[in-house]
């Protein structure tokens, strides 16, 4: 048995994830429009199954380690989504339809499997398996969600970031108060946070012809680079603190990493 692998659900954690899902928007247009599309998506492609080979090797939850693959995750997606629509033609409507049947279809067979799909106990290697199989969907179902709404329903990227806005805190509202369970409340708000985080950061990065700020895919990605590490330092800083003090409170308890 493991040590349950993923951070604790925190407004930090939802801070950490959104700025991953903008920098994975960014990044993988910067990469793409940089480098020979298929090296681009090979590299990255690469670079994400040694983040997830880290991720499974470590017993416990380490900060760098998950959060790594999850950027990872976001590029990797982002790209899978673009590409099915550039390359192939295939409209934003029909890939956000099959990426939802797709997500449905893992969380099936999570729940047929393991009776659960709380991300609180994420200690086993099957439901470790199960949750990054959700996490590469979401990735993916959002960013064709995104583009759906931005594109091709002609909402433009900051209109959609605001209904994206609104959107992933109706789950947290709905658990808090009208009875929502929280494992429903953390997949819908989770979903949700990529198509937001996604359409912020185009809207800064796009040209102002795309009605963007015109910030440029670079620099936003660096920008949101930074903010993840201080996010991620501070979140990490605050479980060491809280583990610490647990420890000093019950010496028996066994240390953690993060």
């Amino acid at each position: 048995m493991l040590r349950n692998k993923v951070p604790e659900v925190t407004a930090l954690f939802w801070v950490a994830k959104v700025l991953t899902t903008a920098m994975g928007e960014t990044t993988s247009d910067f990469l793409v429009h940089r480098i020979d599309p298929p090296v681009a998506v090979a590299g990255a492609a690469v670079v994400l199954a040694v983040a997830l080979v880290l991720q499974f090797a470590v017993r416990r939850y380490i900060s760098w380690v998950y959060w790594f693959a999850v950027l990872m995750v976001a590029v990797f997606g982002t790209m899978v989504a673009d590409v099915i629509h550039v390359q192939f033609g295939v409209p934003y409507l029909v890939s956000t339809t099959v990426f939802l049947v797709v997500l449905a279809a893992v969380f099936a067979l999570w729940y047929a499997t393991q009776r659960t799909l709380s991300v609180h106990s994420i200690n086993t290697r099957p439901r470790e398996f199960f949750y990054w199989c959700a996490v590469l969907t979401t990735f993916a179902l959002g960013t064709a969600v995104g583009d759906l709404t931005a594109v091709t329903f002609g909402l433009g990227y900051l209109a959609s970031g605001v209904v994206f806005l609104v959107l992933f805190a109706l789950p947290g509202a709905a658990y808090r108060w009208w009875g929502l369970g929280a494992t429903a409340a953390f997949w819908a708000s989770y979903v949700l946070t990529r198509p937001f985080g996604a359409s912020i950061s185009d809207w800064l990065a796009v040209s102002h012809a795309r009605h963007g700020l015109g910030l440029g895919t670079g620099q936003v990605s660096l920008a949101l680079f930074v903010a993840i590490i201080v996010v991620v330092g501070i979140s990490s800083g605050r479980t060491r603190m809280r583990v610490t003090g647990l420890t000093h409170s019950n010496p028996a308890a066994p240390p953690q990493e993060n």
